[in-house]
Formats: C-alpha cells, structure tokens, sequence
C-alpha cells in the first residue's frame, strides 16, 4: 500500500512543479495554498494548512516559502520527516538583501501586482532555463492572487525563525539565485541544481528521498 507526501509548493505556485517528482512506494499530495487574512501570522497559516493532513507523522514536502511553511508546521504536529527543497530554515539563511527589504518595509511600498511584472529579473531569480519553464512561470505570475503574494512576500522577509525540528532533510542546489547556497547549511546539494530543481531535476531529488525514506 502507498504512502501519503504532503507537498506544499512555493510562492503562488501549484502542484505542476512536483508534476515530474517520483518516490517509490509513495502518492504525492499537493496542500493548496489558503487565503491568508490580512493580519493572518504565520504560525496561524500553517496550523490551517495543517488541517489538511489526515495521517499520523506522516512526511511532508516543502519547497521555497512552502519550506518556511513546513517548518512552522512541524512546531505544531509530529511529523516522520520533513524535506525542504530550495528553501532556508533559520532567519540566519535568509539573504541580506531580503532582510533589508523587511527592516525597511519595502514590500509594504510596492503593490503585490508588481510580483507579476518581475519578468527577467525574476526568471534569473529563480533559475528558468527553458520555454517550457518559462510559460510555468508565467501562468503563476497571472494567476496569483495580490492578497497572498503580498501576505506571503512578509512572511518571508520578516521570518525570525531560529528552531528546527530533528527530522528535517534540507535539499539545496549550489546554483540557487534566491537562495544563495553560501548562506544555507543543506544537508545534501544538487551541483548545478537552481531554485527549479523540483521541477527539472526531480529524478536526482527523487531517488535521493527514495534513499533517505528507505534507510
């Protein structure tokens, strides 16, 4: 019989990008991403996330911010395992750059919908590399929600997370543009692997969490 994966995408993101990840012996179950009240904090968010989650300790992926998530999950429901896959764990992870735009408030001056227009520079961010990716990535942009994206940008740059729960599996590619891998301690790397790999090296990720499952 199978065993349920709980996945939790990125930012404004859906099930697609773990539409190539493959674990033997497993089914993967994509939690959608809720509309966050306005003053909504984190810890609040992933206790309802957590609602979706029907089977106990069961093992949870979660990818970018669905990482962050992932973790303020595992401070509220035991978990067997959980894997974070080009996220950071710790405020001391977060890049400098974003921890200024927290300091200062910064996302709080640019409206949400500018998070659709990023364009390039987003693109280079996040490691897309073909047409296929890019047309992804795109729909994402046009699909998002400017309540979410502006809530779920806050988060991140305001995180202060300073605590990990022992079973948790940090998956990161040493080619990460949003995540620099100089400032993560992964407890495996992807070499060449970028903030896409879930989607365009989910073979290597996969048969690296088959390993890890199966030991």
């Amino acid at each position: 019989m199978e065993k349920t994966i709980y996945c939790i995408s990125g930012l404004g993101a859906d099930e697609q990008v773990f539409s190539n990840l493959r674990v033997e012996g497993h089914r993967l179950q994509h939690i959608p991403w809720l509309v966050p009240g306005k003053k909504e904090d984190i810890s609040t968010y992933a206790g309802r996330m957590a609602n979706a989650i029907k089977t106990p300790s069961p093992v949870l992926i979660g990818v970018s911010f669905g990482g962050m998530i992932g973790i303020e999950i595992a401070k509220q429901l035991q978990l067997n395992k959980l894997f974070i896959i080009s996220s950071i764990k710790s405020v001391a992870e977060l890049p400098a750059w974003m921890k200024t735009v927290g300091k200062v408030q910064l996302n709080k001056l640019l409206p949400a919908r500018s998070y659709k227009y990023a364009g390039s520079i987003g693109n280079r961010r996040l490691g897309v590399s073909t047409m296929e990716e890019m047309k992804m990535v795109q729909q994402y942009r046009r699909n998002a929600d400017p309540q979410f994206v502006g809530w779920a940008i806050n988060q991140v740059v305001n995180w202060k997370n300073d605590w990990q729960p022992g079973h948790l599996v940090h998956i990161h590619g040493d080619k990460d543009k949003m995540f620099p891998i100089k400032r993560i301690s992964a407890n495996h790397v992807i070499n060449g692997g970028t903030h896409m790999m879930i989607y365009n090296r989910a073979a290597e990720i996969g048969k690296l969490m088959n390993v890890i499952l199966n030991d």
